[in-house]
Order: structure tokens, then sequence, then C-alpha cells
């Protein structure tokens, strides 16, 4: 076999062999990786390297260097999630960087952590002063997670008192100009309401790039034409109004009326379709 053929023939192996192993460690993104798993990847891309480039080396020493190197981590992992003392000792811990608005500088020398990382690592997150920062702790992976202190956190729905619908995520049930039928089952929808939908919009599934159907069952949809307009859904606005125009009709009624029972009757209509209101305004808004 000529050379650069048997280097082909190497670098496609090991390149299929080094993503299943990969794949069955279940290694995380670089920047969640702890020493140990960083290490092992170093060390398998230069097994890979190696192998490749030496032709003299046999092609079976790659596979078990490789091998030893699948089998060693994949202990750590089964032994880490069985004992916390050896999974600190291993993955390491986290560790207090900033508490009641303190920094505690011995644990920013233990962890070689200078205090431009952390004045860094804190505009990232968008906090300029540590005066601002109730709470901060150094993940083992090196990424800071900071709690600021109660007047600089975002305001949110609770603490206005305000009540949301809860919401899911949403299903793509069109990609590429084609339904996705899983998608339309978890939904427990099916093609036949996708056709209705798209039809309401003047829109045929090819022309659709991606199509999701949120949690309260609207679609919306992304054409390959970006000139194309797609009206956005209207079903939760239009009840509402629907909703809202009952109730003053009935209200209407009330004062049209000169008949005290059918009065009674419309008044007490009215304020049952308010309180309706009431609870499923948060929904539909």
């Amino acid at each position: 076999m000529p050379d650069w053929l048997e280097i082909v023939v190497r670098s496609v192996s090991l390149l299929i062999i080094l993503f299943f192993f990969t794949k069955w460690l279940g290694m995380k993104q670089l920047s969640q990786l702890n020493v140990f798993e960083y290490i092992t990847g170093i060390v398998l891309g230069g097994i890979v390297a190696i192998h490749v480039s030496t032709l003299e080396s046999p092609f079976y020493f790659a596979v078990i260097s490789m091998l030893i190197w699948f089998i060693i981590p994949y202990l750590v992992e089964v032994i880490s999630l069985k004992s916390k003392t050896f999974r600190n000792f291993v993955q390491g811990k986290s560790r207090v960087i900033i508490q009641n608005g303190k920094i505690m500088e011995d644990n920013l020398k233990k962890e070689h952590y200078s205090t431009d990382d952390l004045l860094e690592s804190l505009r990232e997150k968008n906090i300029f002063k540590v005066a601002d920062v109730e709470f901060a702790v150094l993940e083992p992976t090196g990424k800071l997670n900071v709690l600021p202190k109660t007047d600089y956190r975002p305001l949110t729905a609770k603490d206005i008192g305000l009540k949301l619908a809860p919401s899911k995520e949403p299903q793509t049930v069109v990609m590429d100009g084609r339904p996705l039928l899983e998608s339309l089952a978890n939904l427990s929808l099916n093609p036949t309401w996708l056709e209705t939908e798209l039809e309401k919009m003047n829109v045929s599934i090819e022309n659709v790039f991606l199509g999701q159907v949120d949690s309260d069952g609207q679609l919306t949809v992304d054409l390959y034409d970006d000139k194309l307009t797609v009206p956005m859904p209207t079903q939760k606005p239009l009840l509402l109004a629907t909703m809202r125009k009952c109730q003053a009709d009935l209200e209407i009624f009330a004062l049209a009326t000169d008949n005290e029972r059918s009065k009674q009757m419309y008044q007490v209509n009215s304020e049952k379709l308010q309180k309706a209101i009431d609870k499923v305004k948060p929904y539909l808004q």
C-alpha cells in the first residue's frame, strides 16, 4: 500500500474510533471540561496524530493506546458518580470567591485567580462594581457564577405581583419545507391541522423554511423568501377581545331593559364573564 494511502486509511479509521470513544465518554463542551477530561482529550488527540504520521508504528498500537485512555476516564467517571470525595479530588470543587459582598482573598490565592481575572469575569456578567455582588462562586470549570445584591437584580413578574401563563418549549413542526410528524404527534396534532393553518396564512409548506408551534398551539413560520411577510398569530388577542365585547354587551343589555328579572340576569352573567376574563387574561395577553 502506498504511504499516502496508508496515511489516509489511518486518519479516517482513527478519527472514527476517536469519535465513538469521545461520544461514549460523554465529553462536555470545552468550557465545561474538568482537569482530567481536558488531559484525556489532549492525549487522545496526540495518540491519533502520532500514529497517523508514524507509519513504522503498527496500527493496532494506536488502537490499544486509545482503548486504554478510553477505559481509564470511563472508570474515573463511574467512580466519581458514586464517591463525592473522589469526585472532588479528580474534578475539583466549587470555591466561594465573594460572600456577603466581601472578596475572599485566601480563596482567590488558592485558585490562582487574580483580581484582574475576577473583575473580567464580573464584567462578563455586566457587573462593574464588586460592591454590587452578594455572592460569587468559582466552579471547577473556571466559570464564575454570580448572585447580585437584591437592589441590582432584574425585576421579575413575581416581584410586581404579575401572574403569567406557564409556557413550554416550542416544537418545530416544519423544517426545510417538510413536516415533522413526530413533533406534531407530541403536540397531539396532525398534518391536516398543519395544512389548515398554512392555508390560513396563504402559504404552502414547500415555501416554509422553519415552522414552530408554541405551548398555546399557535403556529409561526419563517419562509425561504425573506421579502414575503406572514401575519402573526392572532387567536389569543381575538379571543380576549371577543370575551370583553360579550361582557360589555351584557352590561348594555342590563341598562337597556326595564324588566328587573332580565336586568338581574344580564348583570349576574356580566359579572361571571368578567371573573372569567380576569382568570384567562394572563394566558391570552
